[in-house]
């Protein structure tokens, strides 16, 4: 079993690594949903369209739990590696331009692991902050995810993200107050007590299995309709 994890482990560092080594020509990957996004009709009338924008952990919720995609009407945009400012260059396509009624954005482990640079909590926020500007400017409702826990990095480690993602989570709830925009604590429930995800939820100490996603799921439809009912 243990042989199988560190297997396991191994993979998916691998594809984290090859993830964010971005083509040079295409940094934030916005090829990767093009072709999607055009196939894609208007939202009916009366329909609730969400979009999840977010990393590898939003990208996997759809592989593990594609049925929760399949029978509501969300879209997934996760892309593997990918940090906040790679999100906010792909936001209006990916988003925007989707005409969703709410947005569901999950960012930030990947800035703390330092996968495109050095970046601040700072840093961070200001992206967050400003791809929730931009759909508040087109009428889009605004759900902000708190990141998940994690202990530490496979794939870098001593990033001390057990410390970093509580200060951000801080930094996100408190904007979201201040903001009037709906905040979504994931890590409450699925921390082990040491700010690291707990073991049945994970398999790398990052990424979630199909139960953690289960959490994450009956979190997400409260915080959905919370957003739907909001003012802003």
């Amino acid at each position: 079993m243990q042989a199988l994890n560190l297997l396991k482990t191994f993979v998916m560092c691998a594809f984290l690594i090859t993830s964010f080594k971005a083509d040079a020509q295409d940094w934030a990957n916005l090829k990767r949903y093009q072709d999607e996004n055009a196939a894609l009709q208007a939202p009916a009338k009366k329909e609730n369209r969400v979009v999840f924008m977010g990393n590898s952990i939003t990208q996997g919720w759809k592989e593990s739990r594609p049925e929760f995609f399949a029978n509501n009407p969300y879209i997934c945009r996760g892309i593997g590696g990918q940090t906040s400012p790679q999100m906010l260059i792909r936001f209006k396509q990916d988003v925007v331009a989707l005409q969703p009624k709410v947005v569901v954005i999950l960012a930030g482990t990947n800035d703390i692991a330092g996968n495109t640079g050095p970046s601040t909590l700072e840093m961070i926020m200001d992206n967050i902050s400003s791809m929730a500007e931009i759909a508040t400017a087109n009428k889009i409702k605004v759900v902000l995810c708190s990141v998940l826990p994690a202990f530490d990095y496979p794939w870098r480690k001593g990033k001390e993200p057990n410390v970093k993602i509580p200060q951000l989570n801080a930094m996100i709830k408190s904007y979201c107050e201040a903001k009037g925009y709906t905040y979504l604590d994931y890590f409450s429930a699925m921390n082990d007590g040491n700010n690291g995800l707990k073991a049945e939820y994970t398999t790398d100490m990052v990424h979630c299995t199909a139960k953690g996603y289960e959490v994450m799921e009956s979190l997400v439809q409260s915080a959905i309709q919370k957003a739907l009912k909001a003012k802003k």
